[in-house]
């Protein structure tokens, strides 16, 4: 059996963009759970990072951030 995709550029950036996705994805049930709301401005910026390093940031904020705006912003 032909392994070789596994191990694929292709393949890994199907990974890539998965964990991403789960960065994104992870750091709104973490707000929502603090009962900190999330406009809907603040949420496509979170959804639509591609990114991961920065939503790294962003769910590190997110356990201490007071409100949604924080987590995005500029420091």
């Amino acid at each position: 059996m032909d392994l070789s995709f596994y191990k694929s550029f292709m393949s890994e950036e199907i990974r890539d963009e998965g964990r991403t996705q789960g960065r994104a994805e992870g750091i709104l049930p973490v707000l929502e759970q603090r009962g900190i709301t999330v406009p809907d401005k603040v949420r496509e910026r979170i959804t639509d990072c591609g990114d991961p390093e920065v939503l790294r940031q962003w769910l590190v904020r997110a356990v201490t951030a007071t409100s949604a705006e924080e987590i995005c912003a500029e420091k």
